[in-house]
């Protein structure tokens, strides 16, 4: 359990099985998400309030209760290609009514997926090499193929579970449920029982009355719930995550997330304050001001109404506070449901600019002002019909394909106009809108790259004379990330 596996990191974006895997999973997920959502955490927040939930809904935290955390130690590379397939199969048969997801039957899905998986190669030294197990952890549509695989495997632990009304849940790799059926021996046994009757799925174990778990230390005293932060020994604290975006707006979104799931973790108001104080000297050791951490912490305690628990260590208030958030978590979920189904019906926009010419805030106001004004009436394009996502990034920030670059100048409307005409055709472009050019390479079909640098006012004739409209905005769009 002390040994550090290494992971080859592919990168498979530009592989010709890319767009298979994306068709499949843009198929597959919004289905699967639904049929796994009982026995699933959405994120750390989400695990706490079910946690929490089912043990002050239920009363079924004893102080003989155990605590037990898995970690699937092979969560991309579980089964071999053929038995993957099958393992699909079975699951879409079992849950599908009309055999079809959309226009897809099931044995559709299953011949795409062979011919995903089975030609997945790379090169490597002078060498190709192709995979005999999983796929690449790069591609979106592993996550899904490992979900349903592992849902499939864990209904041999639910079916004890659910005898003693147990609490299960799992994040991807990672699975926590509450025992109440013998002591740590008789859990070990069982496991070892599971593990021997599927040997493909490798896993690591950890029972007791505390454990850690998705970064939280969970733990069992006499029959009450305790819960705090738990940070890994090995890792250095009072660090930044490193980005290479807009950092101090990164950063600050950190900064009040790190808050929020202060709040969800800790039980104690001692701990939380503990917590608060620990991220405002992880900012300030980081080169950030005392006027940063100020704002942002002010900012926090105003936005739930409750500015004077900064300053106090009554526990009932602090309850009070708790539960505030649990009320916020769920208002979040439900909104983050929403750009979900922009995403999953082709209806969310994502639109990076640099923000070192101008004001992000000003930016974005002018920026949805234009937008609203030229594509009101638009069928597809109209703000009730779509979500817009505007990210500020660095000119050291890479650049990714399906993306538009729009550098914060002075943004002109027909700029705009001209460059969503652009858009609709192209799959990578730069638009600078302080010398009115653009640059846009653009990916032919049979996949030869060729690209222009002309006049904003040329867009539209390049455009044409590129593709001959044979890419049409609803079928493939760089708006989509």
């Amino acid at each position: 359990e002390n040994e550090i596996s290494l992971v080859p990191y592919i990168t498979s974006k530009h592989s010709p099985t890319w767009r298979i895997g994306k068709y499949l999973n843009e198929l597959l997920r919004p289905f699967v998400d639904k049929n796994l959502s009982t026995t699933t955490f959405r994120d750390e927040p989400d695990f706490m309030y079910q946690l929490y939930d089912h043990i002050f809904t239920k009363h079924e935290l004893q102080s003989t209760t155990l605590f037990c955390a898995i970690k699937i130690t092979n969560y991309y590379t579980l089964d071999t290609h053929k038995n993957m397939i099958d393992i699909v199969g079975c699951f879409l048969e079992d849950n599908l009514v009309p055999n079809k997801v959309e226009q897809a039957t099931i044995q559709t899905i299953k011949n795409l997926l062979h011919i995903f998986l089975y030609n997945n190669v790379f090169y490597y030294k002078d060498q190709i090499y192709t995979l005999t197990k999983g796929s690449p952890n790069t591609m979106p549509l592993s996550d899904t193929l490992s979900n349903i695989y592992v849902f499939v495997w864990q209904k041999q632990i639910l079916k004890q579970l659910q005898l003693n009304n147990e609490f299960f849940g799992r994040y991807k790799d990672q699975i926590f449920f509450t025992w109440n059926n013998g002591n740590e021996e008789e859990l070990g046994s069982f496991l070892r029982t599971i593990r021997d009757k599927s040997p493909n799925v490798q896993f690591q174990k950890l029972i007791a009355s505390s454990v850690p778990f998705l970064n939280a230390f969970v733990e069992n005293q006499n029959g009450n719930l305790f819960s705090r932060i738990y940070r890994h020994p090995l890792i250095q604290g009072y660090s930044l995550p490193y980005e290479v975006g807009h950092v101090k707006l990164v950063h600050s979104d950190w900064f009040r997330s790190a808050l929020i799931r202060a709040v969800c973790y800790c039980s104690s108001v001692e701990d939380f304050n503990l917590e608060r104080i620990y991220l405002e000297l992880t900012c300030l050791t980081n080169g950030y001001s005392l006027r940063f951490v100020e704002t942002h912490v002010q900012h926090f305690f105003n936005f739930f109404h409750l500015h004077p628990m900064r300053y106090s260590r009554d526990q009932i208030m602090y309850n009070k506070f708790r539960h505030n958030w649990f009320n916020y978590i769920k208002i979040q979920h439900e909104l983050s449901d929403q750009l979900q189904q922009f995403d999953d019906k082709g209806q969310l926009i994502h639109l990076n600019y640099l923000y070192e010419y101008g004001a992000r805030c000003k930016f974005n106001e002018q920026f949805h002002r234009i937008w609203s004004e030229y594509f009101n009436q638009h069928p597809n394009l109209s703000i009730p019909k779509c979500e817009i996502l505007l990210n500020a990034i660095n000119v050291f920030t890479p650049i990714n394909n399906y993306e538009i670059y729009l550098i914060n100048q002075s943004t002109s409307p027909m700029l705009l106009h001209n460059s969503s005409e652009l858009a609709s055709k192209t799959t990578e472009f730069t638009i600078d809108t302080k010398h009115h050019y653009y640059t846009t390479t653009i990916n032919s079909v049979i996949g030869s790259n060729r690209t222009f640098t002309a006049s904003v006012r040329d867009a539209i004739l390049v455009d044409k004379i590129a593709f001959n409209g044979n890419f049409p905005f609803n079928q493939y769009s760089i708006f989509m990330f």
